[in-house]
C-alpha cells in the first residue's frame, strides 16, 4: 500500500512497435487505473535483451514506448512511468530471488520452450531465468495486483510461489500479488490469422495494425483482413475473421456486437472493412498527433525519465534493503 492505495505493476517490452491489440487490450485501460491504484508502468528493457538487439534501435524504441504511454493518457505525475534498466533494484532482487527458485519450476515454463524454439541460435540463461526477473519486477514494488494475459498467468503463479517461499523463511516480507480483475480489454486477433493474437512480432506486415501506421496503411490492412466465404453478417465463433473485425469496431467506437450486427445487417464485408478502417483511424489519429507533440518537447520527456526513475528507485530500495538484510548481507555504512 502507498498512500492508502493498493499498488499495481505492469510493463511492456521495448521491442517491435506496439499494435492496435496492445492499445485496445491493455494500454487504453491502464489510464483509468491511477484513480484507484498507485501504478508503476515500466518499459521493460532488461527483458528485451534476451533476444539480440541493435543498441541504437533499442534506445529509440524504449523512448518511443515511454512517450506512447504518456500520449495514451498516462499522467506521469499520477503514474510512475520509467525505464526498468534505470532502477538497479530489478536486477539485484532478481539475483536474490533466483536463489529461491527451483530448476523444476523454470523447466515447466512454457514460454521458455516457445521462445527457445523460435531463437534456437541464442538459447541463453537470461531467456531461461526471465520469469525470475518478472517476479522481481512485481515484488520490488510490493504490488498487490498485476494485470496479465493468459500467456503470463504461469509467470505470475511462479511469482506468488517464490514470494510465499521467501516469506515462509524470513517472515512477512513480500506482498503476495493477485491477478488484476477489472474491465477486460478487447482481445484483438491477427488480421491474417484470426485464430492467434495480433502480435508486434508477426512476420506478415498485413497481420497487425501498428499504432504509428498512417491512415492509408490502416485502411489498406483492414481491406485485406481475412474474413470468410459465408457471406452472412454474424458475430460467432464460426466466423473468426469477421468476429475480430467486429471486436475492433466495437472497441474503437464503444459499441456492442449486437449493435454492430444490426447496423451492418445486409451489408457486404467490403463495406464493413471500410468502416472498420475509418474507426481505427479515428482512434489512432489523435494519439499519433499527441506523440508528435511530445517528441518535440525533449526537455519534458527527459524530466519524466529522470523524475520517475528517482521515484521508482525510492520505492524499490525500500523493499530491496529489507530483503538484503533478511538474507544476511552486511548493512551499508552511511
Amino acid at each position: 500500500m502507498i498512500d492508502n492505495k493498493k499498488v499495481l505493476f505492469s510493463g511492456m517490452q521495448a521491442t517491435g512497435s506496439l499494435t492496435l491489440g496492445n492499445y485496445l487490450g491493455a494500454l487504453k485501460n491502464w489510464v483509468a487505473l491511477s484513480d484507484e491504484y498507485e501504478c508503476f508502468y515500466a518499459v521493460v528493457d532488461l527483458h528485451s535483451i534476451t533476444i539480440r538487439q541493435d543498441p541504437a534501435v533499442l534506445r529509440k524504441r524504449a523512448r518511443a514506448l515511454l512517450t506512447l504511454y504518456i500520449a495514451a493518457g498516462l499522467d506521469p505525475e499520477k503514474n510512475c512511468i520509467y525505464y526498468q534498466s534505470h532502477v538497479s533494484g530489478h536486477a539485484e532482487l532478481s539475483w536474490i530471488l533466483s536463489c529461491f527458485t527451483y530448476m523444476g519450476e523454470l523447466n515447466r515454463m512454457t514460454q521458455f520452450k516457445d521462445k527457445a524454439s523460435k531463437h534456437a541460435d541464442n538459447i541463453n540463461a537470461g531467456l531461461y531465468t526471465y520469469p525470475v526477473l518478472m517476479a522481481a519486477d512485481i515484488l520490488l514494488y510490493q504490488a498487490d495486483v498485476v494485470p496479465v494475459g493468459i500467456d503470463q498467468m504461469q509467470h505470475l503463479e511462479l511469482t506468488r510461489n517464490i514470494a510465499q517461499r521467501f516469506n515462509a523463511i524470513y517472515g512477512d516480507v513480500f506482498t503476495i500479488p493477485e491477478v488484476y480483475i477489472g474491465k477486460a480489454g478487447a482481445k484483438i486477433m491477427s488480421l491474417q490469422d484470426p485464430t492467434k493474437k495480433m502480435s508486434k512480432s508477426d512476420e506478415n506486415p498485413n497481420a497487425s495494425i501498428y499504432l504509428m501506421d498512417d491512415a492509408d496503411a490502416i485502411r489498406r490492412k483492414c481491406r485485406r483482413a481475412v474474413t470468410d466465404s459465408v457471406g452472412e453478417f454474424r458475430y460467432c465463433e464460426e466466423q473468426p475473421g469477421l468476429r475480430n473485425l467486429i471486436d475492433i469496431y466495437c472497441a474503437c467506437l464503444n459499441k456492442t456486437p449486437d449493435e454492430v450486427v444490426k447496423e451492418f445487417s445486409g451489408s457486404g464485408y467490403g463495406q464493413f472493412k471500410e468502416a472498420v478502417g475509418e474507426a481505427v483511424v479515428s482512434v489512432l489519429d489523435p494519439l499519433q498527433k499527441r506523440v508528435a507533440e511530445l517528441e518535440k518537447d525533449k526537455a519534458y520527456i527527459d524530466s519524466v525519465i529522470k523524475n520517475n526513475a528517482e521515484k521508482a528507485s525510492y520505492y524499490s530500495m525500500k523493499t530491496l534493503r529489507k530483503v538484503q538484510r533478511k538474507v544476511g548481507f552486511p548493512d551499508r555504512i552511511r
